[in-house]
């Protein structure tokens, strides 16, 4: 909150002033049926999060969801992100609405690659952080 004093009056900023409330979601999707591989996506996705973002995390500016596209509820993320695998997507959400996407479709190229696979996903959300 900004405090102006001139002359003895204060002024307080209104709520109006402060920037949008924005957060990035970093979901992991996936069905009922999983391999090793999709849980090693989930597993090095997570990581790559929790180890690059400690601050960002702690202070939920972004937070990582794990999604089984096949429950009830959740089928119209397949739509609202064009899915037809198990994928990582970055969603940032400005005043709850969603004001941009990215799928992050090559963590199936890296995911023989741990180092690869991290390095990606830490260049990705850190892009798309730095871009909100």
């Amino acid at each position: 909150m900004l405090i102006l004093c001139i002359f003895g009056f204060t002024a307080v900023s209104s709520a109006t002033d402060k920037p949008p409330d924005s957060k990035v979601y970093a979901y992991y999707f996936h069905g009922t049926m999983r391999c090793p591989t999709c849980h090693k996506l989930e597993q090095y996705s997570k990581e790559a999060i929790d180890t690059n973002f400690k601050p960002e995390v702690a202070s939920g500016k972004l937070v990582f969801n794990v999604i089984n596209t096949d429950k009830r509820g959740n089928e119209h993320f397949v739509n609202d992100y064009q899915l037809y695998t198990k994928s990582l997507v970055l969603s940032l959400v400005e005043n709850g609405r969603e004001a941009r996407s990215k799928n992050l479709n090559k963590i199936w190229e890296f995911v023989g690659n741990k180092d690869r696979f991290l390095d990606y996903v830490k260049e990705e959300v850190g892009n798309f952080i730095k871009e909100s």
